[in-house]
């Protein structure tokens, strides 16, 4: 077996094993965090670059002088205004930081693409994904290792085609984003409760049961005492995700479990760079606006904090 089908069944095996009897598995998929700084501008600015470059790229930042960052920025305020009115809106702003914050996303998408992308066009065909991930089980449709090819080349095909949005069977690199990580998707939110719902509903009656729902999560093993956070889930089940208390979840009830609507940060982070940047309170910014705030969106080896705070006390 060669390292793509090892990682394929590692794979397969990780998203459909129990949980050692001790741990816990989370199906519930988090915004995360847009920085592991504190957000204190009494304190600095490390916050905000964080969120609005991404961690690893405010880093670069640290080592330019102010007129290198002002420059750079420039050059971004360009790429966040997307329709070219000349203004960054809380909507823009908003779409530049989740961007930013999904590099490390887009980043497995760049590592990946030219593996898939046979023919070199710019392009991923479902036949060229099938080909280099399932080309030997259709060489073979029944190997020896007991992995179910068939079935994870169905459930694969159905998600590619619910990414690709016009319907070609061919994935931009957009949509081939959307195929491996659909929970970042609006519109492929339907395929991860789908997926999700198959692995945990052992029965087979389009529901998840409580058992079904501790059962994914914590195997007895033989124990006859459950860990506390086990009849803690037993509880959670029942009060909040049983919403219509017939015992079981349906697929809106699943979707509200591993999918939550969590506070959004990034809509939260550009509400108030513009609150802070917005010199003529129109709600929305020019470049000259954001560049003479610099400090606020990016850093600089000759930024000092004591007089970035003097002048935004300014405006």
């Amino acid at each position: 077996m060669d390292l793509r089908q090892f990682l394929m069944c590692l794979s397969l095996c990780t998203a459909f094993a129990l949980s050692k009897p001790t741990e816990k598995k989370d199906r519930v998929h988090h915004e995360p965090q847009l920085s592991d700084k504190t957000h204190n501008d009494a304190e600095s600015f490390d916050y905000d670059h964080d969120a609005f470059l991404g961690a690893e790229e405010a880093k670069t930042f640290d080592q330019l002088t102010p007129e290198e960052s002002k420059e750079r920025l420039g050059v971004i305020v360009d790429k966040i205004d997307a329709d070219k009115d000349g203004f960054v809106t809380e909507g823009e702003l908003k779409s530049w930081i989740k961007h930013a914050q999904k590099k490390y996303i887009y980043g497995n998408v760049e590592n990946q693409w030219q593996e898939f992308d046979m023919n070199q066009d710019g392009l991923i065909s479902w036949d060229e994904y099938r080909n280099v991930t399932y080309g030997t089980y259709l060489d073979d449709p029944d190997p020896d290792d007991g992995f179910n090819y068939k079935q994870m080349m169905v459930r694969d095909e159905r998600r590619f085609k619910m990414a690709d949005k016009d319907g070609d069977l061919i994935a931009t690199k957009e949509e081939f984003t959307a195929f491996l990580h659909p929970e970042e998707y609006d519109y492929m939110k339907d395929i991860v409760v789908q997926e999700t719902m198959e692995d945990i509903d052992k029965n087979g009656d389009g529901f998840i049961d409580l058992e079904e729902y501790i059962g994914d999560m914590y195997s007895h093993d033989g124990n006859a005492d459950e860990p506390e956070w086990v009849k803690t889930e037993r509880e959670q089940f029942v009060e909040f995700r049983d919403k219509n208390r017939d015992g079981k979840m349906d697929k809106e009830e699943t979707k509200d479990w591993i999918l939550p609507s969590d506070y959004d940060h990034a809509e939260a982070e550009a509400r108030h760079l513009i609150y802070e940047s917005d010199q003529n309170k129109d709600s929305k910014l020019t470049k000259e606006e954001i560049v003479d705030k610099y400090d606020l969106f990016v850093g600089s080896q000759a930024t000092d904090f004591g007089e970035a705070l003097v002048r935004h006390d300014e405006f």
